[in-house]
């Protein structure tokens, strides 16, 4: 009630609008200043985040390559016989001092993976066995330098990272192997990078993409998961790279950059809390918020005495206006003041004169109403403010079938049907106490005719503007209107109920588009499962194509009638139906047109189609393409060589020891080998080549503008996956081989037999020098020559 009475004052409401107004404004400046100054201090962190992964990145890949490229070279400086590099093993790691400072251990691992020296010995790993480790079988079968991932080491199980270069005789065979294993918690290598600091708080992290972390500034932790959490973090495993704000592990806001480095599948991330980024800008909002309460200390007094001299005429004003008002003042009310208050003393001045004329007229008003409701063509019935009738015209007294002096100074309700009183009541006394229009349709009691009467009643409120007189009533008979209206709607419940029941999607659109009636069917294809799809726009909720080209509104609008067009309907749900369509015009031409659109779900029959059409183009076991099919592509890839910059290869795979597999092992195990490498053909090659199975164990593939040296190295990686592919059964290994002929399309091959032939001539060959080989038959020296 206090502050209530103190804001009655205007010279307080004049203050706190001061007040208001500068907290307004500074709230303005501090939000657009802090918005600014955010946006330039997160520009100049995100900057010094992305420029510190990319500096540690880069050092990073610079060490791995270094490393990588010493270990190398003297693996290549070992060549020798296995018996002499076996023998020599632990004074070669001895003499290998630049190793020694540049890794954790150096070790010697002969072919089958046997440490035979290394350094430091106190590790004691000789005649230990490797060659379950992932770096040795990769070194070893691939005869190239790499990078290992993280694993736990044999000495105490310490998390390390293995670079290892394989060693080769004079004949270049395989001997051994030269490794180089960095310490992840030791002093070599990341633990320098994960002490680096970002501000006080700020840290780097160094993970692989597998999401294993090696090296983490702010926890130390070694070889734990990576928090997938971070959804930044989470991204980086899947090659994001750049700067980004997320949430930290404890919620907090934070600005993190991701740099991917070029030598291993690892990244860094630089961590830098935004509070601490955003210091200098909190330091600026404290200063300012303690400046805008000291300002307002002094103003605020300061404008409450100038606005209480500025508003003492306008009390005195008041006082003079209510002694108007009392009938003690009868001269008109000072003119004195500010501009504002001399003119409302004129303005009340005015209206005082003006009162006096306006109640002289009422009385003519009255009349002038009288006499204009007597000839109105429906009733009108006056009430006063309790509801009971002042005045009624002749057209109610016919109404009703009563006289105006039966009706006069009675309650307008009892004119009501009993069942509808308490509806009208409501209503009316809702017009009287909101100030607005009331209508509705009530059963009148009329003596006329001896029965009911449906009347449309509309009530409006007479009033001033201090106060409510009464009501007016105005009341139109409409019993035949409403029994016609029920006519019309029984006819169209009796469509509805037929067209509800219906498979087929029914629906009537105008020339705009909107759906003036469906049916429950013709929902459900728009996506509106409840029904409820009216008044909506249904070129907008669906797109209808038709072979692959999109039928607009207009096109329907224009176009004649359409019986039985097979479309595909997609509405904004994502469903897609195939649609067998048919649409009428009704009264094509004028501004009411409608269209008539019906729609039947074809899906069914064409999803028979394209199974049958698959079947026919598919082999059943493999789901690969068949010899029918193959020999279609076949014949197109040939038809497009000369519009071709590189040439098309054709590979034929034929399988070795196929047929032991099936009769130790059985159909079953033969059949899901098939299988098998049937998925390892199609992973090896690109979207855009064909893979068959031509019958048995006899594979084709088609590599359309491969290239032969391409093809060939594709062939050999088919070849060593289908040697590596193993089945085990009841204890024992199944598997077979592959004999694989390839050979190039040209110009001038006469068809697809001549190139079939010399592929199949290639497998025949490799199987006739011992199998499990790709032979290359070259076409005919005409072809291979230029043009």
């Amino acid at each position: 009630m206090v502050i209530k009475r103190w804001f009655g004052s205007l010279v307080n409401r004049a203050v706190a609008l001061v007040v208001f107004v500068i907290l307004l404004s500074a709230l303005v400046v501090t939000v657009v200043g802090s918005w600014l100054s955010r946006g330039e201090l997160e520009q100049q962190a995100r900057q010094q985040v992305a420029t510190m992964t990319q500096i540690v990145a880069g050092e990073l890949d610079e060490k791995l390559a270094r490393r990588l490229e010493i270990l190398n070279h003297v693996a290549q400086s070992f060549t020798m016989d296995a018996r002499a590099f076996e023998s020599r093993a632990r004074v070669l790691v001895q003499q290998q001092t630049a190793l020694q400072h540049l890794f954790d251990g150096v070790y010697l691992m002969d072919a089958d993976g046997n440490v035979i020296a290394e350094f430091p010995e106190e590790y004691q790993l000789v005649g230990q066995n490797v060659s379950h480790r992932d770096y040795f079988k990769d070194a070893s079968n691939f005869n190239t330098p790499v990078i290992s991932a993280p694993y736990a080491s044999l000495y105490r199980d310490k998390p390390a990272v293995m670079i290892a270069a394989p060693v080769f005789n004079h004949s270049h065979r395989f001997i051994g192997m030269i490794g180089g294993a960095i310490m992840l918690d030791g002093e070599q290598f990341l633990k320098e990078f994960a002490s680096i600091r970002i501000g006080a708080t700020g840290y780097l992290s160094v993970s692989t993409r597998a999401g294993t972390t090696l090296a983490h500034g702010g926890t130390g932790e070694v070889m734990v998961p990576v928090r997938v959490e971070n959804p930044i973090l989470r991204d980086a495993m899947s090659g994001f790279e750049g700067t980004m704000r997320a949430k930290g592990v404890d919620g907090s806001a934070t600005i993190v950059s991701v740099q991917q480095m070029a030598q291993v599948p690892w990244f860094v991330a630089a961590i830098w809390p935004t509070r601490e980024a955003f210091a200098p800008m909190t330091r600026m909002a404290d200063a300012f918020v303690w400046t805008l309460l000291g300002v307002i200390v002094v103003l605020a007094p300061l404008a409450l005495l100038i606005f209480r001299r500025l508003m003492r005429p306008l009390a005195t004003l008041g006082d003079e206006i209510n002694e108007r008002h009392l009938g003690v003042r009868t001269t008109p009310v000072s003119v004195a003041g500010g501009r504002e208050i001399r003119h409302v003393a004129q303005i009340f001045n005015t209206v005082m004169d003006e009162r006096d004329e306006v109640l002289g007229s009422l009385a003519e008003r009255e009349a002038f109403f009288r006499s204009l409701t007597q000839s109105a063509p429906i009733g009108i019935v006056q009430t006063d403010v309790l509801g009971r009738i002042e005045f009624v015209n002749p057209a109610y007294e016919l109404l009703i079938g009563r006289p105006a002096s039966e009706l006069q100074h009675t309650y307008l309700i009892n004119s009501i049907y009993s069942e509808d009183r308490d509806l009208a009541l409501s209503g009316w006394q809702q017009s009287l106490q909101q100030h607005e229009v009331f209508r509705g349709r009530f059963r009148l009691l009329s003596r006329a005719d001896g029965q009911l009467i449906w009347g449309d009643v509309m009530t409006s409120v007479i009033e001033t503007s201090d106060k409510a007189l009464g009501t007016i009533t105005v009341v139109r008979d409409i019993t035949r209107e409403l029994e016609t209206e029920q006519a019309l709607r029984e006819e169209q419940r009796r469509a509805e109920s037929i067209l509800g029941v219906l498979q087929e999607g029914v629906l009537m659109v105008d020339v705009e588009g909107r759906i003036r009636y469906a049916n429950e069917a013709a929902c459900h294809f728009l996506g509106n499962g409840d029904g409820d799809c009216m008044q909506s726009n249904f070129f907008d909720q669906v797109e209808i194509k038709d072979d692959d080209q999109s039928l607009a509104q207009a096109d329907f609008l224009a176009g004649d009638d359409v019986d039985s067009l097979y479309v595909t309907l997609s509405n904004a749900g994502g469903e897609v139906f195939d649609i067998d369509l048919t649409m009428l015009h009704v009264r094509q031409g004028s501004h009411d047109e409608r269209m008539v659109f019906v729609l039947r779900d074809d899906s069914e029959r064409r999803r028979e189609e394209e199974r049958l059409s698959w079947e026919a183009t598919h082999d059943s076991l493999t789901q690969l393409v068949n010899r029918r099919a193959f020999n279609a592509a076949l014949s197109k890839c040939l038809s497009d060589a000369p519009r071709q910059k590189a040439r098309s290869v054709l590979m034929l795979i034929d399988l070795d020891y196929f047929k032991p597999v099936n009769d130790e092992g059985g159909h079953l195990l033969g059949d899901d080998l098939l299988r098998r490498l049937a998925d390892l053909f199609m992973v090896s090659v690109r979207q855009s080549d064909i893979v068959a199975r031509l019958g048995g164990d006899e594979f084709g593939i088609i590599l359309p503008a491969c290239g032969l040296e391409h093809a060939q190295a594709l062939a050999e990686k088919i070849r060593a996956g289908v040697e590596a592919l193993r089945i085990e059964q009841d204890g024992r290994s199944f598997g077979v081989t592959a004999s694989i002929g390839v050979t190039e399309m040209t110009v001038q091959d006469s068809g697809t037999r001549e190139i079939v032939s010399r592929a199949d001539e290639g497998a025949y060959i490799a199987k006739s020098r011992g199998r499990n080989m790709v032979i290359v038959v070259p076409a005919p020296p005409d072809a291979q020559s230029p043009g």
